[in-house]
């Protein structure tokens, strides 16, 4: 099935003046892809990889243009224009992605960029754009999201305490502003590690890595030997100074530093029995 915005591979199936008719292979349904985006090497039987979208008659239409988005995706779009129906966003293509008054968050000012969701309207028909992004946002962290894990960040809202950002491209996640270092600008793409998930399910995350990814020097020592034995080691801050060095190559009074360092990040427990991986 043909589906507006979205990348599709369409077999060349006829020529005609206005440009080629494009169908799936083994389908029926043709779309056209107009001349001004065919070139001389294009001929009956290719496969083409296109965009599909609706034209400004609202016609189905191919095109080897490269948007800045596809359907439920989100991107830092700048606004060419503002009328009576709304803004008109450039986003790669011939046509302008339209967003309506109703569904911008606050008045969107020509010349300005926003952070916009592009889906398909089904009672208009065609592909729309919204600034009111918590309504495409997913607010509760999934089952399957680990302490550390990478993952892609879009800057989208600046607040008193930190910076709402598009995690993944479908949740909603923040930065804190005395974790972030520097101001980060609205549409400012990068990568984040997941902190521990909040009790009410929302999600926090960190610019730099957490976890067994943050350690290095004498602290990855101890971790990766720990986690080398299988996640236990006899051993603890009462152990005797001379089996540490041994074992470590730290002083005891380093190796208590270090284990001690660990157990605050939630890495480590340490009993009696010695230190365990968590």
């Amino acid at each position: 099935m043909i589906t507006l915005g979205e990348y599709h591979k369409l077999e060349v199936y006829r020529e005609m003046p206005q440009g080629l008719y494009l169908i799936e292979k083994d389908g029926d349904a043709e779309i056209l892809m107009p001349r001004r985006f065919v070139t001389e090497d294009m001929k009956e039987g290719d496969m083409i990889d296109v965009f599909v979208y609706c034209d400004s008659n609202d016609r189905d239409m191919a095109t080897t243009e490269k948007p800045f988005l596809v359907v439920n995706e989100f991107a830092d779009l700048k606004v060419n224009s503002v009328n009576e129906i709304g803004a008109f966003c450039e986003w790669g293509t011939s046509k302008e992605l339209l967003v309506p008054y109703r569904n911008q968050a606050r008045p969107m000012v020509e010349g300005n960029s926003y952070i916009v969701h592009m889906y398909y309207d089904e009672i208009s028909d065609r592909l729309v754009g919204s600034t009111k992004l918590r309504n495409f946002l997913i607010q509760i962290a999934d089952k399957e999201f680990e302490l550390g894990q990478e993952v892609d960040l879009i800057v989208y809202r600046s607040t008193d305490i930190g910076y709402k950002v598009i995690v993944d491209g479908k949740y909603a996640g923040l930065v804190y502003k005395d974790e972030a270092r520097r101001d980060l600008p609205i549409g400012h793409k990068c990568k984040g590690y997941l902190k521990p998930v909040r009790e009410d399910g929302k999600i926090d995350v960190s610019l730099t890595p957490i976890g067994y990814k943050s350690i290095v020097g004498n602290e990855k020592v101890v971790l990766d030997k720990l986690v080398g034995a299988g996640g236990f080691l006899p051993y603890s801050d009462k152990s005797d100074p001379d089996v540490i060095r041994r074992e470590f190559g730290l002083s005891k009074k380093l190796f208590k530093k270090v284990i001690g360092g660990l157990y605050r990040q939630k890495l480590i427990t340490i009993d009696p029995e010695g230190i365990r991986s968590i």
